[in-house]
This record gives structure tokens, C-alpha cells and sequence, in this order.
């Protein structure tokens, strides 16, 4: 009897990272949940502060999981807090500090050449999809990939999620260390996405350790603090939230 071929390792690990088929009711449910992760990490102006009451109650009539108990504890503190003092957490947690940034290209190139490609990159990606992203913002923000996500479908419109797994894990670190509420956000997102691999976490060990690569060329950086001396960079004024269409309140939970 001949003995029976070692498994492929690669294809396994790359079986257990592919997306799995969803329901239409789990398609909808996912996509409302990176909606939601998407609307909570704009910036919070006057538009999105209003519509506080509305998130709370979508989050609360959520199926349960996981990314809905994150999304819970949130909104509790976002619901909170007065409208200044929201404005003011989130200038200094994404805008000021570059570890926790909210362009996801730049965790993988950096302030490199390579930044520039991947950014067109990810911009034709929406194109061939049909997508147009509205509100100034470039095609990597974060809030900008996770509309597109919700949008486009599992497979194909969370591919940049994917992609980017090792700069979200990073995020989610240093939100962490700072005690910020907004770590909820991201461990909801998380929790959507397959799990890291040894490889993934070594990586971010390693990019927390010494940053993102460097070069004197590109694209200025979009933010201060760890990964740069301070006083070196401006950060630009928050752009206004990605447009969407209002949240419909649900009828009660499910």
C-alpha cells in the first residue's frame, strides 16, 4: 500500500483564510456591520453627532456577535460624550499620531513610491466595480475601504480588508495602548476577518517595533507621533464623512 501524500500546507492555510459562502441574510447582516464600522471612524461632525440616537438603535437591534457586543460597548461612549470632545479624541487619535492612521496603504508602504501605485491601485479597484467614492478622502482611508466593502460584497469588496489585515492589527494595538474607546471599532472589524497567521503577527510585531519603510521621495506622511520625530508634520483638516445614505432605524431587535 503506498503511503499517503503529505498534505499541501499552502493550500490549506490558504483554504482556511478564503471567504466562505454566505446566506443573503448573513450578506446583509455583514454589510450592515461594516457600515457601521465604516460611519463610526469618520470624523465626528455636527451631521454625524445628530445621528447618534439612530446608530445606538441599529447597533442595539443587531444580531448577536462578537463585532455587535464591540460595537455596543462604542456606542455607549460615543452616545456620551459632548460633540467637542468627540471632535477633539479623534483629531489626536488618527490625526496626530501616526500608529494608529487610518490610511491603510501606508502601514504596508510607507512613505515609499510603492504608496503612490498601491493608492492607484485600490482606486481602480472601485472604478472597475462601478464605485466612485464621494467626500475627498483618498481611496485607502479606512472608513472609505469598509464603505466600499459593505457595498461591493464579501468577497470581492473586502479583498483590501484582507489585504491590509497587518496595518488593521496595528491599529488596533495602538488604540489599545492609548485606552481609546475607538479599539471596539476596530476589534469589531476584526472579528469579520479571518484570523492572523504566525507570519501576520510577527509582521506587526516587527512594523510596531521600527515602522513602515522610509524614502525621501512620495507622498508626505498623514501623521505624527511614534513613527516620526514630533513637530515634523501638519496634520491636514479631517475631511468631511464619506456621504452615504441614512441610516433606517430598525423595527426592534432580532
Amino acid at each position: 500500500m503506498s503511503p499517503r501524500p503529505a498534505p499541501d500546507r499552502t493550500r490549506l492555510r490558504a483554504a482556511a483564510r478564503r471567504p466562505a459562502r454566505l446566506t443573503p441574510e448573513e450578506a446583509e447582516e455583514r454589510a450592515l456591520l461594516l457600515r457601521l464600522c465604516s460611519l463610526l471612524l469618520q470624523y465626528p461632525d455636527a451631521e454625524l453627532a445628530t445621528a447618534r440616537p439612530v446608530l445606538t438603535t441599529t447597533v442595539e437591534a443587531l444580531a448577536p456577535s462578537p463585532s455587535a457586543e464591540h460595537l455596543a460597548a462604542f456606542t455607549a461612549w460615543f452616545t456620551d460624550q459632548e460633540p467637542q470632545a468627540l471632535e477633539r479624541h479623534y483629531v489626536e487619535t488618527f490625526d496626530l499620531r501616526r500608529r494608529s492612521s487610518l490610511y491603510l496603504t501606508y502601514y504596508l508602504h510607507g512613505d515609499t513610491r510603492r504608496r503612490g501605485m498601491a493608492l492607484l491601485a485600490l482606486a481602480q479597484r472601485y472604478r472597475a466595480s462601478g464605485w466612485e467614492s464621494a467626500g475627498g478622502e483618498l481611496p485607502d482611508h479606512l472608513p472609505v475601504v469598509l464603505e466600499f466593502a459593505a457595498l461591493a460584497g464579501h468577497r470581492t469588496g473586502e479583498a483590501p480588508l484582507r489585504q491590509h489585515r497587518r496595518g488593521l492589527e496595528l491599529i488596533q494595538h495602538a488604540l489599545t495602548d492609548a485606552d481609546s474607546p475607538y479599539r471596539h471599532v476596530l476589534s469589531a472589524l476584526l472579528a469579520l476577518l479571518p484570523p492572523p497567521t504566525e507570519a501576520d503577527l510577527a509582521a506587526v510585531a516587527e512594523l510596531a517595533a521600527q515602522g513602515p519603510p522610509q524614502e525621501d521621495v512620495g507622498l508626505d506622511p498623514y501623521g505624527a507621533g511614534e513613527f516620526a520625530p514630533p513637530g515634523t508634520f501638519v496634520p491636514p483638516h479631517p475631511a468631511p464623512p464619506t456621504l452615504m445614505p441614512p441610516l433606517s432605524p430598525p423595527e426592534g431587535p432580532r
